[in-house]
């Protein structure tokens, strides 16, 4: 391998990621997003086959990409109007008291704008922005039909000596998401 080579196929930023510069959006609810304090970028895992052999089976590479969860932490208001965005899509989405619930839900929001397979006002898309060392924005996720099927309890204490404001994590689950430049281009 030549020098010239070796150089080329060197990182050229030689800065570091930062975990506190993003930006997360959601259509949906966009009041959690404004008071989000924490998210990750879902890994993925690809599945397996398995050859058998008489000796030991042989791992080969599977058809199917399994996505993790996306996770959100947000600082939650004294009003609850974050928290309750999510409850409330959740609920729209179970009808735990009735089925006028879920027709409820789907008319709300109907002027966001939502992914194109949302006839039923369900899902929602999301975009996590990924800022430089200089905090300028340098690439984003787009997570498409997002919907959430888990968020925390809040546990109230009057022992609590120091306060700690409350956090709630709400967990997605989505179609796929892609990683790309700020101009939509894929990395």
């Amino acid at each position: 391998m030549s020098i010239t080579n070796a150089f080329a196929s060197q990182i050229q930023n030689r800065n570091f990621l930062s975990p506190v510069g993003f930006k997360f959006t959601i259509n949906r609810v966009p009041k959690v997003s404004f008071f989000g304090n924490s998210v990750n970028i879902p890994g993925l895992t690809l599945g397996l086959a398995t050859q058998p052999t008489y000796l030991k089976d042989i791992d080969l590479p599977g058809d199917k990409v399994i996505f993790d969860d996306l996770t959100l932490r947000f600082l939650v208001d004294e009003n609850l109007e974050n928290y309750m965005e999510v409850q409330k899509w959740i609920r729209g989405l179970g009808y735990p008291e009735s089925l006028a619930e879920i027709y409820n839900f789907q008319n709300e929001n109907k002027n966001l704008q939502q992914p194109d397979n949302s006839q039923l006002n369900l899902y929602s898309d999301a975009t996590l922005v990924i800022l430089n060392s200089n905090q300028v924005a340098n690439f984003k996720l787009k997570f498409k039909d997002v919907f959430p099927y888990s968020l925390s309890s809040l546990q109230f204490d009057s022992s609590d000596t120091d306060i700690q404001y409350f956090t709630a994590d709400v967990t997605f689950k989505y179609t796929i998401y892609n990683i790309t430049d700020m101009n939509g281009d894929p990395l």
